[in-house]
């Protein structure tokens, strides 16, 4: 198998190790902030995980990428200053500064509000769109879902592909 142009199968588990922390970003259900650190340096912290040396330039394009979330103006405060929405948003950003061709989001909306998910759901497809990120996402939220340009469905231990979903968007 093959993903980001990166052959996976046979990989070792160094070779692995890399493609998650060059390739991928994430977004977890729950936010996994570190709580004594400013929303500013979680976002950074996605860099120094990749063992990167955090540089001016890196911050401020983590500042742009909390801008881009709306956060700019709240990039000093610590996660528990901030709401749920909000932190939501911080894990996004730190998911988009390693500027990888892929984000797997598990559950993005699962601990948000109505309209806070909704922000949420809005600004994963303006991502998509304006970072040309590929998002693969789990979800239990059929609305959420169907935003999406494929659904697969996981049934029986087998992945299924909607097949009625683009007829169902198209309409």
């Amino acid at each position: 198998m093959s993903v980001c142009g990166v052959r996976l199968n046979g990989a070792t588990h160094k070779a692995l190790t890399v493609f998650r922390r060059e390739k991928i970003g994430f977004i977890f259900q729950f936010h996994n902030l570190m709580p004594s650190l400013t929303a500013l340096e979680n976002v950074l912290l996605a860099l120094e995980a990749a063992r990167k040396k955090i540089t001016s330039r890196d911050n401020e394009q983590a500042m742009q990428y909390l801008e881009a979330v709306g956060l700019g103006q709240k990039s000093r405060k610590f996660p528990g200053q901030l709401s749920g929405g909000e932190q939501q948003r911080v894990a996004i950003a730190r998911a988009l500064v390693k500027q990888p061709p892929l984000i797997l989001a598990d559950e993005p909306t699962g601990n948000l509000d109505k309209t806070n998910g909704e922000r949420i759901a809005t600004l994963l497809r303006e991502v998509q769109a304006g970072f040309g990120v590929t998002i693969c996402m789990v979800t239990h939220n059929p609305g959420l879902a169907e935003r999406c340009d494929t659904i697969f469905h996981l049934s029986d231990g087998k992945l299924e592909q909607d097949a009625d979903h683009a007829s169902r968007k198209a309409a």
